[in-house]
């Protein structure tokens, strides 16, 4: 519109300049709400492209995900510091190689026909001394049948007929003994071999083709012989002082599940559940009655059981290296080595025989502690109150966060359980104890997939719970499944 228009219309008095200037003031507000919408837009693109962009540069080493899902280019580094040792064994290593053994079972001799040099004939020389070398290997393998004759005996006087009685388990006319099933549940329980493979391995290594039925019956009867076991174990647990929790996924038919494994330096409890959180933990049963400290992951359902709580700290420097990496935040750096350095020096103590930290030191740490997360707040200060407020409008549920707001709030509210190592020696830096329990779980969805059925889950829960009890107690598992077999099994250390 030319500057003459504009001018005609304000000749022709406020009426027209009214009518004129309204349209262009919906005009005006018809654009200012689509440019308020678009900027809207353009901040919900630019975040959901930052989470997208963050999800992509999470590893092993910056978050929780397990080393194999880093792909064929593993770019990842260490979170342990190196240390100025050699590869290779240490220096006074005690070594672990084949020596001669004083008792052999067999000796064979080996005598020179002849001279070598003159050709002179040796068979009549006795021998001035030998030279020896061992092979060891194993003995040929096959079943042994023993058979069990109940006698039959008419008694003189009353003529009543007497049967001789069979050992405790020897109850069918033919049978596999305790021996072959507890390798079956060993090879498939302990050493994750799917059934089929099992059953193939027994035929070619022991000449005893057992068929899958029979596999699948020993590993059921295993379980019903250790239900009280089981038990054990869980009181076990429940009366520690230090015990670690975890989960993680476990597919049964195709649905999603959670394993969860409560464990100790002696002890461990796998349970199956198809829930994660509280509901899971209460059916188990061991956390509601579990008065010592828990170590785990800060899930929030751990939090509301009234035990003492500790949290793992690998969890959190992984989340540091990745605030620090990707984002660029200086403070995430200072705390990772903050907790580093309390961790060596909690480890120096250890070794030198002494009990605990003294009070000035752990007073330093604490305040070291509170500046590192006062820089953090002061680049992640509360946002979006003020402008709910202003609009009188509040969103519903839970406001979302950044990652290092969210790790800097759990690091200033459990501030006490994140140091918990610091105070209590007992107390372990890390959960890596029950992570190390869940892993060869993990290993086993791998190689033989997912269960079947919930009952094939719990047998496996429970044996598997078994052998990981007995060998963290330095005991032989396949000899602790045999006397499984034999009603006898290995009763686990209460309280461990």
């Amino acid at each position: 519109m030319s500057r003459e228009e504009i001018i005609a219309v304000y000749d022709r008095g406020p009426e027209a300049v009214v009518a004129f200037v309204e349209p262009l003031l919906c005009v005006i507000e018809q654009q200012q709400q689509q440019l308020a919408a678009q900027q809207q837009m353009i901040e919900d693109l630019t975040a959901r492209v930052k989470q997208l962009e963050d999800r992509l540069a999470t590893d092993s080493h910056n978050s929780s995900k397990p080393p194999s899902s880093d792909g064929a280019i593993n770019n990842t580094k260490s979170l342990r510091p190196k240390s100025n040792r050699k590869p290779g064994g240490q220096k006074g290593h005690p070594g672990s190689t084949l020596r001669l053994s004083d008792t052999p079972d067999h000796v064979v001799s080996h005598s020179p026909r002849q001279c070598q040099a003159c050709a002179t004939p040796l068979c009549e020389i006795a021998a001035s001394g030998y030279e020896r070398r061992q092979v060891f290997d194993l003995p040929p393998t096959k079943l042994e049948v023993t058979e069990h004759r109940g006698e039959i005996k008419q008694c003189p006087t009353c003529q009543r007929i007497n049967r001789g009685e069979f050992p405790s388990g020897v109850s069918s006319t033919v049978q596999y003994g305790e021996r072959v099933r507890a390798q079956a549940v060993y090879l498939s329980n302990y050493q994750l071999l799917p059934f089929e493979r099992t059953s193939e391995v027994m035929a070619d290594l022991f000449a005893c083709p057992l068929s899958v039925a029979t596999v699948a019956e020993a590993i059921k009867r295993c379980s019903e012989e250790l239900a009280e076991t089981e038990e054990l174990i869980k009181r076990g647990v429940q009366q520690a002082e230090v015990a670690n929790f975890d989960e993680t996924g476990l597919y049964i038919a195709g649905e999603r599940h959670w394993l969860h494994v409560a464990s100790t330096e002696k002890l461990t409890h796998y349970g199956c559940h198809p829930r994660r959180g509280q509901a899971a933990t209460d059916e188990i049963g061991i956390l509601p009655q579990f008065r010592g400290r828990s170590v785990h992951d800060s899930l929030s359902s751990y939090h509301r059981y009234e035990c003492d709580h500790a949290l793992c700290n690998a969890h959190h420097l992984r989340e540091l290296t990745f605030i620090e990496e990707r984002d660029g935040e200086a403070w995430a750096g200072k705390m990772k080595e903050l907790l580093v350095e309390i961790k060596h020096r909690v480890a120096e103590v250890k070794e030198a025989g002494g009990e605990k930290l003294s009070q000035r030191l752990i007073n330093k740490f604490e305040q070291r502690y509170q500046a590192v997360i006062a820089e953090g707040l002061k680049a992640h200060p509360p946002s979006g109150h003020a402008a709910e407020a202003e609009s009188g409008r509040k969103k519903r549920g839970r406001k979302k966060q950044s990652k290092a707001k969210n790790l800097l709030d759990r690091l200033s509210k459990y501030r006490g359980e994140v140091l918990a190592f610091m105070y209590d020696f007992r107390v372990p830096f890390d959960n890596n104890q029950a992570e190390r329990d869940l892993r060869m779980m993990k290993v086993q969805q791998k190689i033989s997939g997912c269960f079947r059925s919930n009952e094939g889950a719990k047998y496996f829960c429970r044996i598997r719970g078994y052998i990981s009890t007995v060998r963290k107690q330095g005991k032989n598992v396949l000899e602790m499944i045999e006397r499984v077999f034999r009603g006898n099994p290995s009763v686990p250390i209460p309280g461990g």
